[in-house]
């Protein structure tokens, strides 16, 4: 999926799993076939989950981000009304595998779709429980970290641009042009909020229509508020939207971000991912077919 990208067999992963962790090796290990775009998943027993980067060439940097991405899911986990992986351990790189990796709980079920639930009324309860518990995480005083969505979104125009280039195929990039330079003037957030950052199908664990876990909650930290309101876009349609707007009390502006945020991350989604991960690039197209369906009642 990218330029660089680190990859990793079932022989090595047995390798390491015996050598640095033997107390699991006998436990059955299998890759798990995920929408995910900086990690390769292996299941660890029924239990027990093993993440290896896809990215990275200087192992202190990425166990340093690692071990950052554990205290913020251990901060996440305590505002989380759902189920959560716990980080368990980071290992060390070894057998040709040249990073840290980390060791994690399982959570059964299985992942979001962009359509499979868009007119489940019980799924979108539990998503808004779920922006609504975090919301009451206490930023104590922290700053947006500057990386990444959630800060200012004229800071993301030149990323825009690259994408409209690159979506003519896909996208009708004139219209999208037009409402990206609406959204670009919205007025930024007067206060941040504790965000998951990442809510996209593939991180929401459900079991017959209900939410049961999250995935991917490294980066758990203050950002614009209406950053997590992008799950109302990637998963639901226009009357389940309808009931996360009202029951969240989103003004027309932060309602606004909240698809600005949506369609940024989806523009990316769209062409990056067309040959490389097809389930993720369909998810970029689904989501702004809603965004561009609604925007004239926006």
């Amino acid at each position: 999926m990218h330029n660089g990208q680190v990859s990793v067999n079932l022989a090595t992963v047995q390798k390491l799993i015996a050598a640095q962790f033997p107390h699991f090796q006998h436990l059955h290990i299998e890759r798990v076939p995920l929408l995910g775009t900086v990690s390769t998943i292996f299941r660890l027993g029924t239990e027990l989950s093993i993440r290896f980067p896809l990215l990275g060439t200087a192992p202190e940097e990425v166990e340093r981000t690692l071990q950052k991405e554990a205290e913020a899911m251990h901060e996440f986990a305590a505002f989380c009304p759902f189920e959560t992986p716990t980080p368990l351990a980071i290992g060390k790189p070894a057998y040709g595998y040249p990073l840290p990796w980390t060791l994690h709980t399982w959570i059964a079920g299985d992942v979001g779709t962009p359509e499979g639930h868009a007119s489940s009324s019980e799924l979108v309860l539990d998503v808004i429980e779920l922006i609504q518990s975090l919301r009451r995480a206490p930023v104590a005083g922290r700053p947006f970290s500057g990386a990444g969505r959630g800060g200012a979104l004229k800071d993301h125009d030149a990323w825009v641009d690259m994408c409209l280039s690159k979506s003519g195929h896909l996208f009708d990039v004139r219209r999208l042009a037009s409402l990206w330079a609406e959204f670009r003037q919205l007025s930024p957030p007067k206060d941040l909020g504790m965000c998951h950052k990442d809510l996209i199908p593939a991180n929401l664990v459900i079991r017959q229509h209900r939410l049961v876990g999250i995935l991917d909650a490294g980066g758990f930290g203050p950002a614009d508020p209406s950053l997590d309101l992008v799950a109302a876009w990637h998963l639901f349609d226009e009357e389940r939207r309808e009931v996360m707007r009202v029951s969240l009390n989103a003004t027309p502006e932060e309602w606004k971000r909240g698809a600005a945020w949506a369609l940024e991350q989806s523009l990316g989604l769209g062409w990056y991912y067309e040959i490389s991960n097809p389930d993720m690039s369909n998810l970029g197209v689904s989501t702004i077919r809603r965004i561009l369906e609604a925007s004239n009642r926006m």
